[in-house]
């Protein structure tokens, strides 16, 4: 199991994978774009997060489709530049948890980000695209048939990082994600609470 996190060990390259990881991930997407389209703040609206759902109350679907765009590629291209530029696999795991970092609590953003759906399953296209997809397939799933953009998340990342195959597969990427997981579902405490009070708020829903 100790293998699974070795990648989290300090030394100097990991700290400059972690720092160029949450330069990117620390990007807020959808505030900049619906700033420079004349919208509103998102942080003063619908849910007041910062990521594509709460984009897509504006109205604006192809601002909100841009920013999920953004969010998760920011994810991605920590991943691949972190272990182009810095070289191997643990430089490429520590920037993933840095964009992730980046993205929950951005510094620009006095450390209040978004909750990190997006961003994780662009780690997840850094790491091991087929895994992705069985995030994006699930997600896209669930969000069809409850309309709920958090439970879909939450049930996306379980099914992401439980089963044995992927742990059997990389060990040391099934241990990032699934500390991201747990930080997903930390960050989704609110919502959690909302879906069992039968009072969250639906995809597309304004107010």
């Amino acid at each position: 199991m100790a293998e699974a996190f070795a990648w989290a060990y300090p030394s100097q390259i990991g700290l400059a994978a972690l720092v160029l990881g949450y330069l990117l991930g620390s990007i807020p997407f959808g505030i900049i774009l619906t700033r420079l389209s004349g919208g509103p703040d998102l942080r003063t609206i619908g849910s007041g997060n910062i990521g594509a759902t709460n984009v897509l109350r504006t109205g604006n679907k192809k601002l909100a489709a841009l920013t999920l765009l953004g969010d998760m590629l920011k994810g991605t291209a920590a991943v691949v530049l972190a272990g182009w530029l810095l070289g191997g696999k643990a430089a490429a795991l520590a920037a993933g948890l840095g964009a992730f970092l980046g993205h929950l609590f951005p510094v620009w953003l006095r450390f209040k980000g978004g909750k990190g759906v997006a961003t994780f399953l662009g780690i997840l296209i850094g790491l091991n695209w087929s895994i992705a997809l069985i995030f994006a397939a699930v997600w896209l799933s669930i969000a069809y048939l409850t309309k709920y953009s958090s439970l879909s998340a939450l049930i996306a990342s379980l099914l992401t990082v439980l089963p044995l195959w992927f742990w059997m597969r990389d060990a040391q990427a099934a241990g990032l994600m699934a500390i991201l997981a747990l930080l997903l579902w930390f960050m989704h405490r609110e919502n959690i609470a909302r879906l069992l009070a039968g009072r969250e708020g639906k995809i597309g829903q304004k107010g």
